[in-house]
């Protein structure tokens, strides 16, 4: 069955433009409360965390049906398929935050306010003055590859300040990825409100997660 996720250029531009923002919106609204649930579960049943390579392969599996199927019915099937899965990765970290830390419930509602100010703000911004962020995406790609990498290694090679610095690195970089996104929107480099979906979402997810680790490392206490 073909889901009509991706708006023609045939259509008048501001109207194009409407759709493609309420569709992403409204899915994006979806998938953030979708994946508090399947979070909220993980957290009520203290499920432990799978583990970085099961993390990844789930996450780029998903991703790439998300992708693949991007233009049919399935694509929203694997768009809650993903984003619940992240959730149920996320709730043990919150766990983790909430007995590691005497004031853990205040960190992560820290966390979960500044992620909200900085995607509605950085939004807010590229809707009212519509400026176009797609010089960005080169750059985008090259660091986000490089902080990836990063990561990977601050892990294996158990190395805190490594750590820290790839969790700031990725508050930019996801920052930059909502502008870039909501420009793509606007400006009808993106047409599909599911691959917009899940850029943005991607983007909230490791915003808040980067938040998180930099506020328990300087505001945590023992």
């Amino acid at each position: 069955m073909r889901l009509n996720t991706t708006v023609t250029r045939s259509e008048p531009g501001v109207l194009a433009t409407n759709k493609v923002l309420k569709n992403t919106y409204l899915l994006l609204s979806m998938t953030l409360l979708f994946s508090a649930f399947t979070a909220g579960i993980a957290m009520y049943f203290n499920l432990p965390h799978p583990g970085m390579i099961i993390t990844m392969v789930g996450y780029f599996g998903l991703l790439f049906l998300t992708t693949k199927f991007s233009n049919s019915s399935l694509g929203i099937v694997f768009v809650f398929a993903l984003t619940g899965f992240m959730g149920l990765t996320l709730g043990p970290i919150i766990n983790m935050y909430l007995s590691a830390y005497s004031n853990g419930h205040e960190l992560v509602m820290t966390a979960l306010g500044g992620t909200g100010v900085i995607f509605l703000g950085l939004s807010g911004y590229a809707l009212t003055t519509r400026k176009d962020f797609s010089f960005m995406g080169g750059f985008l790609m090259v660091g986000i590859l490089v902080a990836f990498l990063a990561g990977i290694g601050a892990v294996v090679f158990s190395i805190p300040a490594l750590s820290l610095a790839v969790s700031a690195m990725f508050i930019l970089l996801m920052s930059a990825m909502i502008l870039y996104e909501t420009s793509a929107i606007i400006h009808g480099g993106e047409t599909n409100y599911i691959l917009a979906t899940i850029s943005l979402y991607v983007s909230i997810y490791n915003l808040f997660l980067s938040l998180l680790q930099l506020l328990g490392a300087f505001g945590g206490e023992d």
